[in-house]
């Protein structure tokens, strides 16, 4: 399967628009000092995206197919990078929030099935940088 995406300098500063399969992302890396105009994501923070969405996808249809009566998930990561260029992430971490009376096995498995099995971006990025995972229940737990 090949997939395709491309993005075009809009400008000012370093201001890009990227396209993929879906709606187009305004990427900004306003360097040190000057104000973000559009805001945007910058190009390595969406890595991190794509990570937890990649994740995060998994983790819900586990769920969903484990008959899990959650009501809400979010990913949180947070990530280190190296001092010097070309400042490569050192490490990740994925804090899965779940919502609802949920089995804490069940989530623990379902990140464990992502992590391991079939999220690509955790493979990919697994091999420049560990990953470590946690999760908190917010609400009743089964």
């Amino acid at each position: 399967m090949t997939s395709k995406a491309q993005v075009t300098w809009i400008g000012p500063g370093l201001r890009l628009v990227g396209e993929g399969g879906g709606p187009a992302i305004v990427l900004d890396h306003t360097l040190e000092g000057e104000e973000r105009i559009e805001g945007g994501p910058r190009p390595m923070e969406l890595l991190l995206i794509g990570l937890a969405g990649c994740t995060a996808m998994d983790v819900v249809s586990i769920l969903q197919k484990k008959r899990q009566p959650f009501a809400g998930l979010r990913v949180e990561v947070t990530a280190e990078r190296a001092d010097e260029h070309p400042r490569v992430y050192t490490q990740i971490h994925l804090e899965f929030v779940v919502t609802g009376p949920v089995d804490a096995k069940a989530v623990e498995r379902a990140i464990e099935l992502s992590q391991t099995r079939y999220c690509g971006a955790a493979a990919m990025l697994r091999q420049a940088a560990p990953i470590t995972t946690s999760y908190r229940i917010e609400g009743e737990t089964r």
